[in-house]
């Protein structure tokens, strides 16, 4: 028992100095690149490091050991299995450590938000494929080491094509998101933080992988969706090329409404707001109604958030302005005649049975009551004459 505990002494602290001396001689290269944070991401790499270094030592050092054949067999067994998941958990750890410092890299170089996104967005999905692929890999490697699976090895692959046939229609939807979440990626149909609406729902792509996408909505809902959806279906995508925007407002006012002094007071709104980016601007009058005119107040701005915002400002200051200055010009429901309009006449029930004799007034007999006509009577009958 003495041989293996010295062993393991011997392998822990050989691991350990080993990597307090790959630590100081990457710390001098994580310096000369202060625009790269590298060693946040090389300290991630540190355990599957130690792991992986420590078993191959034990795995070296075994037959110093001198155990049994039966026991020398199974820990040898186990130490192959460790050393592969290790390798294979410090292999992906690798391949997301080149892929981060490539982006943080071109992060510091480049300016353009939107082909950031879209770096990011390619870079997420090859690190997501490249670990899956080394996953598989380690997994079937791992699988190999036990004799009774590379018995059946040959016996599997002849019957390859019946499997591939029953997996790939077992697995259809999976394999569909795969290949759409590849497609949706490096096809740049949306990216990680563009503004999308799908099925009515407006939100922000806060993740995507393989096979679905998360998208937080305004209220802080996180909307989760499977990616062949972006697909096969349409959907709006706000910031594909530029974040700016164009939003309009619709107000329904009486005929009466000034025009000229409704854009002056648009345009003073649009100067003192920092939310209109100065782009563009224009207050017409849209169409007409039996009642009302519609008026429609289009502006810009920089982003989606600042056009709901800058939309609900114009309504509330443009309302509020109508109200205090032009209230008149607010719509209304007229319970007066218009200015113009024939005057009314009170006619009386003699009269009213004077004119409709063959109708049998229903209050015959009562009280006389007057009533108000709006209509004129005909000319005929009350001596009334057309004046062109």
């Amino acid at each position: 028992m003495l041989r293996p505990a010295l062993l393991l002494v011997a392998t822990a602290a050989l691991t350990f100095l080993l990597g307090l001396l790959g630590e100081r001689a990457v710390r001098p290269l994580t310096a000369r690149h202060p625009d790269a944070p590298l060693w946040p991401l090389l300290r991630r790499c540190r355990v599957p490091f130690w792991v992986t270094l420590a078993s191959l030592l034990l795995l070296t050092g075994l037959p110093g050991a001198r155990l049994a054949p039966a026991a020398s067999g199974f820990v040898r067994h186990l130490l192959v299995l460790v050393l592969i998941a290790a390798a294979a958990w410090l292999l992906s750890r690798l391949v997301a450590l080149l892929i981060g410092s490539s982006v943080n890299r071109y992060a510091a170089q480049r300016r353009d938000p939107a082909r950031l996104r879209r770096v990011r967005t390619q870079t997420g999905m090859l690190r997501r494929v490249a670990q899956a692929v080394i996953a598989v890999l380690a997994l079937a490697s791992m699988l190999l080491t036990f004799p009774a699976v590379r018995t059946v090895g040959t016996s599997l692959l002849a019957s390859a094509g019946l499997i591939a046939a029953v997996t790939g229609v077992a697995a259809q939807s999976t394999l569909g998101n795969l290949f759409a979440g590849i497609q949706m990626a490096f096809g740049d149909m949306a990216r990680i933080g563009d503004v999308v609406v799908v099925n009515g729902e407006w939100g922000t792509v806060e993740e995507l992988t393989l096979t679905y996408v998360v998208i937080a909505t305004w209220d802080e809902r996180r909307i989760v969706t499977p990616v062949s959806k972006f697909t096969s279906q349409p959907f709006e995508n706000w910031s594909r090329r530029t974040p700016e925007m164009t939003g309009a407002v619709l107000f329904h006012l009486d005929h009466s409404v000034p025009m000229d002094d409704l854009r002056d007071e648009f345009d003073r709104v649009l100067k003192e707001s920092p939310l209109w980016d100065g782009r563009s601007r224009s207050l017409v009058v849209l169409d007409t109604t039996p009642s009302t005119v519609v008026v429609r107040a289009v502006v810009t701005a920089k982003n989606s958030d600042d056009i709901f915002g800058l939309r609900c400002l114009v309504r509330e200051r443009l309302i509020d302005f109508l109200r205090r200055e032009h209230p008149y010009a607010l719509p209304r429901v007229a319970t007066a005649p218009a200015a113009g309009a024939p005057p009314t006449r009170v006619v009386t029930d003699a009269e009213a049975e004077r004119v409709s004799p063959q109708i049998p007034h229903p209050r015959a007999g009562q009280a006389s009551h007057d009533r108000v006509e709006n209509a004129a009577p005909p000319e005929a009958d009350h001596g009334w004459q057309h004046h062109p």
